[in-house]
């Protein structure tokens, strides 16, 4: 029994020693380390070369189809960009002075004091301030016009005659929904001023016959006398 099984096992010994060698191609060969490092020198495989970094052309590209050299309007574009490039004011190939502006008329040097008073003096502005008082045109002022007694109510003068808060009720007013009634016609006026200079004109404060008052204050559409009251107090 133990002879029997000891052949195959022998059979098993044997099988495994019977591979074939190693083959001398893929990517760990010398061949091809050679070849791979020859590529990344700039030499490059026969067939397929690799140009070197050196041997990039260091010249400036043109125009599609040109010999790289800017000619005509191509030139105008080319020197204008090289001259800002370089921090100057070329505008053309035949050259412009590229020499920066020593001033720039637009900015003001008045708070430079060297540069003031290089060119005026004490004197100089004491006689400025004497050319211009000479040009000054003082308007005496006048007195305001008087308002023609066939006018519009003054507004003014009636907030100043009155003292009582807005919605402190000082006259009787009488009908049903008086509120709605006030909303609906005070939006056809564009302000309160409008409103309640159209609330004096027919009968106000004491009559509202177009529903303006209906908290009876005599102030239509919630037009209010403080500010004129304070103008005048201030």
């Amino acid at each position: 029994m133990r002879v029997l099984l000891s052949v195959p096992a022998l059979t098993l010994v044997v099988a495994c020693t019977d591979v074939a060698p190693l083959t001398s191609t893929g990517f760990n060969t010398p061949e091809y380390q050679a070849q791979r490092e020859a590529q990344l020198a700039g030499q490059g495989a026969v067939g397929n070369p690799l140009l070197a970094p050196v041997d990039v052309s260091q010249q400036p590209l043109g125009a599609p189809g040109s010999t790289g050299v800017a000619t005509g309007e191509n030139a105008d574009i080319a020197n204008q960009a090289a001259a800002a490039l370089a921090g100057t004011s070329g505008q053309s190939s035949a050259g412009v002075s590229t020499a920066p502006a020593s001033n720039n008329g637009a900015i003001s040097d008045e708070q430079d004091f060297a540069a003031v008073s290089e060119r005026r003096s004490i004197e100089s502005d004491a006689a400025r301030i004497e050319q211009n008082r000479q040009t000054y045109d003082v308007v005496a002022p006048t007195a305001v016009p008087e308002r023609s007694a066939g006018g519009q109510p003054n507004i003014v003068q009636y907030a100043l005659s009155t003292s009582n808060p807005v919605g402190t009720q000082l006259y009787s007013r009488a009908g049903f929904n008086l509120q709605a009634k006030a909303q609906r016609n005070c939006a056809q006026f564009p302000s309160p001023d409008q409103a309640q200079i159209e609330f004096l004109s027919n009968g106000g404060p004491q009559r509202d016959r177009k529903g303006l008052d209906p908290d009876g204050d005599g102030y239509a559409c919630g037009w209010d006398p403080s500010p004129f009251r304070s103008a005048v107090n201030n």
